[in-house]
Parts: structure tokens; C-alpha cells; sequence
């Protein structure tokens, strides 16, 4: 057959299109390469891991500096991190699954499959659904009774048991209050219902069929001098490393170590709806609710004015959902000891991206916006120099502040008991017990049931006096109030230590007579 001079000059103009075209994309991903790079250096993050799968194909899998600070020991696309609260979307993808199989609903009450399970307020105990654990709008405010399971020899159930003591801050539904105590209740479901731990039915379910061949639902399954990435803070302004803390009584909110090359897998099951190898693992319906909105939450001034194409922002099931550059954005972060990650695909756009990091840092937020700036529009702001200059800023003027406080402090008083009056056992029906005893004519604290939770006590002012854990750099000092009652005798204290992690004050401490 005869092809006309027409044709193939369109042929070859669709020929030498598709190479310009092939040949652009080439250098846009090289050029968000050496970005990643730049910017991992200028954040002073030791070890960076970054996966882009884009339609269909994967455009960039590599990672950057070193798995351990000094080492010169690189990390790659297999290297593993501890992914955190990503984990998240695991646990309700599990729960979807049993959805699909018909063994459960959405909208099951917990207790018709955790029978023992309560909350402090009844009526919320007798309504709460599997959704509502799943979408964070129990009532909770956000992280309460994180410092139940942190570091803590507390079991699964023993942290469950213990929760129905917390005090809610919000109505029930009435608020976002992200809870990774409701997600330890969402595995429990699952136990309950499938007969298998939440560790055993994500390992058989999920990570054999999508062939996560390298990650993994338990720090005691990392071989710390294999492939794996070390957990890193900063503290007086030096990278130190830092051990890795078991996270296993809390494993359905955050107990998964991957790479980049597996979270990829698991990004490409979100965008073939569910289908991996020709096997439907999750249904395309089950996926559409979990992508659903289910819990509104604010898009603040400031998310306004940095971002003004986002308009929404909310949780669904095991995912952050909101809009940017007119796309929906469908999230998850996850913050561990030492490294942050996080994880976002955009359906409309075949888009899929996961950045790992080794270090307590907020680089994956600028990594991420480069990334959807570069597939999703024509935008080449440097989020990166942006939020470092934000961030530095902050940071000096906190460092300011705190210097004025103490500079300004003059203490001419003393505690007014003896210190052997302070010591003893202090017990709470959320947490546990902690002691306190002299050492070295000094006040010291242990939390008994979190072995890292220890601190020798300063005094500040009467019985008041500074807290800080040397096993636990990312966290401040803080204070300890002793509480006298009527008899002049001690009867409790009071902890507070100023972070946005774990609510010290919910621990209302009372002195064992």
C-alpha cells in the first residue's frame, strides 16, 4: 500500500513532537532532581528518598545523601523508612477490604465488634461508628492520649482500656480531632473480624500481593545495619542520630517501615483503583469512599494567602483530601522519631509522589508543592527558600523570646515542704504511675511505664520546677507543679511541657498516700 506524502509528513511531525515532548519531560525531571538535592542540603537533611510514578510510568525513583549522618553510607530507592502515619490508610484500606468481603460496614458500631470497647461519654460509646474511627471526629481532640502508648509498655488493649478516660474537647462529630488512638481501635476491628492480627492481615493482604518485598509492620523486623535509614533530630544545632522507638502497641496508626520503591506500589494500586497484577485487592466503590470527604476542616488565612488555589480541605478515610491547581489532592503525612514522610496521588492526573526523609523536618512540604507545581501547572516558585526562611525566622524569634524569659527570671524563693515531702508514687487512671525520689539531694522523675520518660527535676519557683528528658531531644523543657491540699501535705502534680505532640496536662497525677 502506497502511504501519501501527507501522511508521513504529518508521521514525522508527530515524531520529532513526541521527542521534544520526551526530551522536555527528561529535563524537568532532572532539573526537580537537582532541586531535591539542593534543597536536602540546604534543610541540613542527612537522607532524602523520593518516588514519582506519572502516568503509568515512574519518572523519578532515587534517593539522596546518606541513610546515617557521616557515614557515607548512601540511601537508594530501597531503602527504609519509617513511614508513620501512613500507615493510616493501610488500616482503613484493611477495613475496606472486609467492607468488600461483606463481613463488616462503614457505618458498624464499634461495639458490635469490640464488645469491651468505651469512650468517658456513653452515648458517644453506643453511636460510634467504624467511620467515625476512621475519619477522626470521635470527640477527641487532637493526639489526646498520645502519651498512653509513646514509648510506653502498655499493650494494645491495655491503651483501648485506658482511652475511655479521656476527656473529650469537641462534641462527637462535631470537629476534626486526629486521633491515632481511634486507628488502633480500627486494627482491633480488624483482628476481631478476620480472625488475624492487623500485622498478619496487612502483611497477607497488601504487602505480599503488591510485592512490598522490603517493608514491614515492626521496628524489630529492621535490620538497623542493612538497608535502612537512622532516624535523625537536631539538637544545639548539630544532626545527631537518634535510636529507633518501638511504635508496635500502636501499629495500626503508624507502625509501617517502607522504602520508596514500595510505596510506589501502593501508590499505583490508589490509581489502577485498586487492581494490582490483574487482581482486584480493593474495590474501585470502597477507594471512592475512602477519597470521600467525610470530615470538613478549616483552610486557614495562612492557607489562603500561601496557597490560593486550595479552597478545600478535609479527611476522609485513611486520607487528607483537598484541591490545588484545580486538582483533588489525595494525602497522608507521617511524623516519626526522627524522619518524616509523606505520600500523595492526584487521580485525574496519573500523578503518585513519595518523599522519606531521616531527620524531624518540615522539608517534605516544599518537596511536595515542587512536585505537583511541576506536573500539575506551569508554576516555579521556590517553596523551598521559602519555607526555610519562614521556618528560620520562627525559630529565632521563639529562641528570642525564650532567652528574654529567662534573662528576666529571678528566683529568690524555695520550695516550701522539705524535698523528701515530694517524693513518691503519683498514679492516673489515663496513663499509669510515675515516681518520684531524691537523687543526689535532687528531685528526679520517672515515668514508670515509659522508661525514656525520665528527668532530673530543677527548681524554678516554690514548688514549681523544670523538666526535661535527656532520652527525648525533640521535646522542650517544661515545667512540674506540685499540689499542696488543705493539710499542707502533697497531693498531686501537674506536668506541662509545651509541644504539639503530646498533652502533658491531660495527666491529672495524684499523690499515692
Amino acid at each position: 500500500m502506497k502511504l501519501s506524502f501527507r501522511f508521513l509528513l504529518l508521521l514525522s511531525l508527530t515524531i520529532a513532537l513526541n521527542g521534544r515532548l520526551s526530551s522536555q519531560n527528561n529535563q524537568n525531571i532532572d532539573q526537580l532532581s537537582r532541586y531535591i538535592e539542593d534543597a536536602r542540603v540546604m534543610w541540613n537533611v542527612p537522607g532524602v528518598a523520593v518516588g514519582i510514578i506519572y502516568n503509568d510510568s515512574i519518572v523519578l525513583l532515587k534517593g539522596y545523601g546518606e541513610r546515617e549522618v557521616g557515614k557515607k553510607i548512601f540511601v537508594d530507592e530501597n531503602t527504609l523508612f519509617a513511614v508513620a502515619s501512613n500507615t493510616k490508610s493501610f488500616t482503613a484500606t484493611a477495613i475496606g477490604m472486609l467492607v468488600d468481603e461483606g463481613k463488616l460496614k462503614w457505618d458498624d458500631l464499634v461495639t458490635k465488634h469490640i464488645s469491651w470497647f468505651q469512650l468517658y461519654d456513653p452515648y458517644v460509646t453506643m453511636n460510634l461508628t467504624i467511620r467515625d474511627l476512621l475519619c477522626h471526629r470521635s470527640g477527641l481532640t487532637t493526639f489526646s492520649g498520645d502519651l498512653i502508648w509513646y514509648g510506653s509498655t502498655h499493650s494494645r488493649e491495655d491503651i483501648l482500656r485506658r482511652a475511655a478516660n479521656l476527656l473529650p474537647k469537641h462534641g462527637f462529630r462535631a470537629e476534626y480531632g486526629y486521633s491515632n488512638i481511634m486507628y488502633l481501635a480500627a486494627g482491633q476491628v480488624i483482628e476481631n473480624v478476620s480472625g488475624k492480627s492487623w500485622d498478619d492481615f496487612i502483611k497477607e493482604r497488601i504487602l505480599l500481593p503488591l510485592a512490598m518485598n522490603h517493608s514491614n509492620t515492626s521496628t524489630l523486623a529492621l535490620d538497623l545495619k542493612g538497608n535502612t535509614a537512622i532516624p535523625h533530630n537536631d539538637v544545639e544545632d548539630k544532626v545527631i542520630a537518634i535510636q529507633y522507638l518501638n511504635w508496635d502497641n500502636i501499629g495500626p496508626a503508624g507502625s509501617i517501615n517502607s522504602s520508596a520503591s514500595d510505596m510506589l506500589k501502593w501508590l499505583k494500586l490508589q490509581l489502577d483503583n485498586g487492581v494490582a497484577n490483574d487482581q482486584q485487592l480493593v474495590s474501585k466503590k470502597v477507594l471512592r469512599e475512602m477519597w470521600s470527604p467525610q470530615t470538613i476542616q478549616k483552610v486557614s488565612p495562612f492557607s489562603e494567602r500561601t496557597w490560593p488555589s486550595t479552597h478545600f480541605k478535609s479527611y476522609g478515610l485513611g486520607w487528607a483530601l483537598m484541591d490545588y491547581h484545580g486538582k483533588k489532592i489525595i494525602s497522608h503525612s507521617g511524623g516519626y522519631d526522627g524522619m518524616i514522610s509523606y505520600s500523595a496521588f492526584v487521580p485525574e492526573s496519573k500523578l503518585g509522589f513519595v518523599i522519606l526523609t531521616n531527620k524531624n523536618s518540615s522539608l517534605y512540604m516544599p518537596l511536595a508543592y515542587k512536585i505537583m507545581d511541576t506536573f500539575l501547572s506551569t508554576d516555579t516558585f521556590d517553596w523551598s527558600s521559602h519555607f526555610y526562611e519562614l521556618i528560620k525566622k520562627n525559630e529565632e524569634a521563639s529562641k528570642k523570646e525564650e532567652a528574654d524569659k529567662l534573662s528576666a527570671k529571678a528566683d529568690f524563693t524555695s520550695p516550701t515542704l522539705p524535698l523528701e515531702n515530694f517524693c513518691g508514687t503519683y498514679s492516673c487512671k489515663i496513663y499509669g504511675e510515675v515516681k518520684v525520689e531524691l537523687n543526689n539531694k535532687e528531685l528526679y522523675i520517672h515515668f514508670l511505664q515509659t522508661p525514656i520518660f525520665h528527668s532530673p527535676l530543677k527548681h524554678l519557683q516554690y514548688n514549681t520546677f523544670s523538666i526535661k528528658f535527656p532520652d527525648v531531644p525533640s521535646l522542650p523543657s517544661g515545667k512540674v507543679a506540685f499540689i499542696l491540699g488543705m493539710d499542707n501535705s502533697v497531693d498531686k502534680l501537674l506536668i506541662d511541657v509545651p509541644n504539639p505532640d503530646f498533652d502533658f496536662t491531660e495527666l491529672d497525677l495524684i499523690k499515692i498516700k
